[in-house]
């Protein structure tokens, strides 16, 4: 039996969205099946959101997604995303579309809009938000967004009513706008919400400046005793458990994982299957813990500074 169930629309597009949505996977020191098998284990469990990109691992993303989904495509929400902001969209998705073996995605985002100059030239007449609407014309996606990095583009993005879904960052590590402006009003506006940075590109849970690369320099005066099995000892890390739990009491419709491998599925599936909403208390608690656990790891790219 899964151990997720669909648990609510996914804004207006009606799709009937699990809480838990499995992100990028790629990885090319592993055969594709292996990653693919990966995939299909979070489908086995419920999962039934898929974020992929062509800048994952140069397509090979799109092609594990497409091994994956072969046969099993129907209910699951798959977004794809258009990574070269100024070039046409067509083409783009042409590539996609035959790496991943399929006719349409469900959802298609520009990928990355964190400037706010980038987003005024997407909205304009004619621009590339008109180039998604045309694809939603020809059948090859259902739905529009964007991914953004910056409060104040997913604000204008709002504003502008172009975006059935929003994608950004919500977590115990990001600016206090994604939290208690943006969630807030998309929710409002019917317009879906896809979260990730749960872990703060894996700077919380580990020494990395992000998505496991090391870090470049260890920061003195900063090292706790002790270590993780039998590691050396190690700069402050906060759980699984700890990181879910405060981004699942904030209550986007999903919440995108990167997933990579079993261990990784399954200490996110048991968090979010002990999860209970946190109260006010412990999510501050867990904001300092976070903001202890990634001091020294390099640059928090998706919190820009405010105006």
């Amino acid at each position: 039996m899964a151990r997720f169930q669909p648990r609510r629309a996914l804004g207006r597009t009606g799709f009937l969205a699990s809480r838990l949505g499995q992100g990028d996977l790629a990885d090319r020191s592993l055969p594709k099946e292996v990653c693919a098998a990966t995939l299909r284990r979070a489908l086995d469990a419920g999962i039934n959101v898929v974020d992929t990109a062509p800048a994952y691992e140069d397509g090979f993303s799109e092609e594990i997604v497409g091994e994956a989904l072969r046969g099993r495509r129907q209910g699951v929400f798959l977004i794809d995303k258009i990574d070269h902001l100024e070039r046409p969209v067509a083409t783009q998705l042409d590539g996609s579309l035959d790496r991943l073996g399929l006719p349409s995605v469900d959802l298609l985002v520009f990928h990355g809009v964190s400037k706010p100059e980038d987003w005024h030239r997407l909205a304009a007449p004619g621009g590339g938000m008109a180039e998604l609407a045309g694809e939603i014309d020809r059948g090859r996606a259902r739905f529009r967004g964007i991914s953004s990095h910056h409060p104040d583009v997913l604000a204008a993005a709002l504003d502008s009513g172009l975006c059935d879904v929003l994608m950004f960052p919500l977590g115990p590590f990001v600016d206090p706008r994604y939290e208690a402006e943006i969630l807030p009003r998309a929710r409002a506006l019917g317009v879906g919400t896809v979260c990730f940075k749960t872990f703060g590109a894996g700077k919380l849970l580990g020494d990395t400046e992000g998505y496991g690369r090391p870090l470049a320099e260890r920061p003195r005066g900063k090292i706790s005793s002790g270590g993780v099995d039998g590691a050396d000892p190690r700069l402050p890390r906060m759980s699984v458990a700890d990181c879910l739990h405060y981004t699942l009491t904030l209550d986007p419709d999903v919440a995108l994982l990167g997933l990579s491998f079993e261990n990784e599925q399954e200490a996110a599936f048991a968090a979010a299957e002990a999860f209970r909403p946190q109260g006010e208390a412990a999510l501050a608690a867990t904001r300092r813990a976070a903001a202890a656990a990634i001091e020294g790891k390099g640059p928090v790219w998706w919190n820009p500074p405010a105006d």
